[in-house]
């Protein structure tokens, strides 16, 4: 029998924090990290973390033989994509000028240092790196109990331009709109990190833990600046 939980070990992600965090919010489940193409496939629900830079990520995941296996669970059952994990299921990446892994459309851009500000007197430090608000651009299962607005923790220098605006979930300013959680079908993603992000981070990973990858309908809410980008 599987397990509950895979976390995809490829040695580039914060793979105990968040092994830890799934274990806290869901206590029966069986949680591992591991390499295993077959107890990566045969879990219930697969999670894919990552830190670093994209294209060592990428050379990682091809050289321990599990580029397709991400594809194929990314496919078939509930899959979580964190921070680098969300940033590598698109197209291509302008950091090392990368292809990502090409499951959803679009691409990973660095904050621009001339947007880099407020105004003349309050400029913004690449990375992004603190906490900041989430805006819920569409509802879905992994935001129940989790407050439009809820501040979550972010470290990162680069931001996904989604190719299909229905993929985006939810937004986050710095300074202009720019997208912090995708969703397609049994895929969700996010640009921050819920294993660091205390109570709201924990409540997304239990919804995970209990969604059943159900497809939901993406539609952009007129509130959704981002859904220009």
């Amino acid at each position: 029998m599987g397990v509950d939980i895979a976390v995809i070990d490829y040695g580039m992600g914060n793979l105990r924090s968040v092994s830890k965090a799934f274990e806290h919010v869901a206590p029966a489940a069986s949680v591992v990290v591991t390499s295993d193409p077959d107890v990566i496939l045969g879990a219930g629900r697969v999670v894919f973390p990552g830190v670093g830079a994209m294209g060592d990520c990428m050379r990682e995941l091809d050289q321990r033989g599990l580029t397709r296996v991400v594809k194929d669970a990314a496919a078939s059952k509930p899959f979580l994509g964190i921070c680098l994990g969300m940033q590598m299921l698109f197209e291509h990446s302008e950091e090392g000028d990368v292809a990502g892994l090409g499951i959803l459309p679009g691409r990973v851009l660095r904050f621009p240092a001339e947007a880099m500000h407020v105004n003349a007197d309050n400029k913004l430090k690449v990375p992004h790196m603190g906490w900041n608000e989430v805006h819920q651009a569409v509802p879905h299962p992994l935001w129940n109990g989790i407050a439009d607005g809820a501040r979550f923790y972010f470290v990162h220098s680069y931001y996904v331009e989604a190719g299909n605006p229905d993929l985006v979930t939810a937004f986050t300013m710095y300074p202009f709109p720019f997208t912090s959680a995708v969703s397609s079908s049994n895929i969700f993603a996010v640009q921050f990190h819920p294993e660091k992000s205390q109570a709201a981070g924990l409540d997304l990973l239990g919804n995970f833990v209990t969604w059943d990858g159900n497809i939901v309908a993406n539609q952009c809410d007129t509130f959704n600046t981002s859904c220009s980008l």
